[in-house]
C-alpha cells in the first residue's frame, strides 16, 4: 500500500469490511487501484494481517461476563461451514437471545463437534460459570444433542422445537403427491388460535395421515407437547418462538459469503468471519413483539391463549418461569 494509505486507519479498517461484506480478495486490486493510485500490497495476504483481529474480538467475545445480561429466550442451531484448507467443516453452535428489555442478542458462537451432546454442554456450562442464567425457553431443531445438555446444566429451562425444521422432516417422510395436503394440515396446527385449536388440528392430521405414512404422523405426534409449548407464552412472542428463524436468516448471510471466499482457510477464521457478519447484522435485529411482556414471562407470569392472567387461581402448573422440566 502507499505510505499514506499505511498511516490510515479508515483504510486498514474499509479493506477487511470490504471483504466482510462480500468483496473477494482477489477483486481488490481492480476495485480500489484507482481510489489508492495503485494495486501494491492489495494481496490476500494483506487481507488475512488485516482481519487477523476479527480472531481475537471474537475470542473476547467469547470469554467476556454473561453475569449483569438476563436471556429469557434463546435459540439455539447448529451451522455447517465448508473449509477451504483442509477436508474438514466447521460446526458453529448457535445461540441467540431475547434480552428482559426484549433486545435479540448473540450469546454464543462456538466451533462444536457435529453438533453433539458433549459439544454443547460444554458451551453451556462455559455460558454458566461466566454468570448467565437459566433462559425460561430455548428453541430449537429436534435433533440436536442440545437438549440432552440443557437437561443436564439448565434443567428448568423448557423446550420448544423448531416447526421449520419439523416441516421440513415431515414432509421429507411423505410422497410428492400428498406434500401439499399435508403442508397445509400442519399450518393449521402451528397456526391455530390457540393450544385446544392446535391439538385438534393435530388430531385432524393423524387421522388423515396416520393410516398410510405413521412415520411422518408420528413425528408430530410423539413431539406434539414440544411444538406447542410456545402457547404457554404471550401471543406476541408466538412468532418468535415458533421457529429458529433469527438464526436461519442471519446465517443466509454467512453462507452467501462463504461462496465468495470458497470457504474460510481454517477453522478458526470460519468462527471469525460468522462472528463479524452476526455483529454486523446484530444492529438490524428488531425487538420481539411486545417487549414489556418479556419481563413478565422472567417473574412466572401466567398466560392463558397467549393473554396475561392478571390473577390466577393456581399458578403451580402454568407459570412458564416455575413448571418442571418435561421429560
Amino acid at each position: 500500500l502507499p505510505a499514506w494509505a499505511r498511516k490510515s486507519p479508515q483504510v486498514a479498517e474499509v479493506l477487511p469490511l470490504l471483504y466482510l461484506h462480500g468483496l473477494s480478495s482477489n477483486d481488490f486490486a481492480p476495485a480500489l487501484e484507482q481510489f489508492l493510485g495503485t494495486s501494491a500490497g492489495l494481496s490476500p495476504a494483506t487481507i488475512t494481517r488485516l482481519t487477523g483481529q476479527w480472531q481475537d474480538e471474537a475470542t473476547a467475545f467469547n470469554t467476556r461476563s454473561l453475569a449483569g445480561t438476563d436471556y429469557v429466550y434463546v435459540w439455539v442451531d447448529g451451522i455447517h461451514l465448508t473449509v477451504r484448507l483442509s477436508q474438514d467443516r466447521v460446526c458453529l453452535l448457535v445461540m441467540i437471545g431475547v434480552r428482559a428489555d426484549g433486545r435479540k442478542e448473540l450469546i454464543a458462537l462456538a466451533d462444536g463437534f457435529r453438533e453433539s451432546a458433549e459439544s454443547w454442554a460444554d458451551l453451556l456450562r462455559d455460558c454458566k460459570r461466566r454468570g448467565m442464567a437459566a433462559p425460561v425457553l430455548a428453541i430449537g431443531d429436534g435433533a440436536l444433542g442440545f437438549w440432552s445438555a440443557v437437561r443436564d446444566v439448565f434443567p428448568t429451562t423448557r423446550e420448544q422445537r423448531c416447526w421449520f425444521h419439523k416441516i421440513g422432516n415431515v414432509l421429507s417422510a411423505l410422497p410428492k403427491s400428498a406434500q401439499p395436503g399435508a403442508k397445509k394440515a400442519l399450518a393449521e396446527i402451528w397456526q391455530a388460535e390457540d393450544r385446544a385449536h392446535a391439538e385438534t388440528a393435530a388430531k385432524n392430521f393423524a387421522d388423515e395421515y396416520g393410516a398410510k405414512w405413521p412415520k411422518a404422523v408420528a413425528k408430530i405426534t410423539d413431539d406434539l407437547a414440544v411444538l406447542l409449548e410456545f402457547y404457554d407464552y404471550p401471543a406476541e412472542h408466538w412468532v418468535h418462538l415458533r421457529t429458529t428463524n433469527p438464526i436461519e436468516s442471519t446465517f443466509a448471510t454467512v453462507r452467501l459469503r462463504q461462496r465468495v471466499t470458497k470457504g474460510p482457510g481454517s477453522r478458526a477464521a470460519g468462527v471469525a468471519m460468522a462472528f463479524k457478519l452476526i455483529e454486523s447484522a446484530q444492529t438490524r435485529w428488531r425487538a420481539v413483539n411486545a417487549p414489556h411482556l418479556v419481563a413478565l414471562v422472567r417473574a412466572g407470569a401466567t398466560f392463558e391463549k397467549g393473554r396475561l392472567v392478571e390473577r390466577p387461581d393456581d399458578q403451580t402448573d402454568h407459570r412458564p418461569g416455575d413448571r418442571q422440566q418435561a421429560a
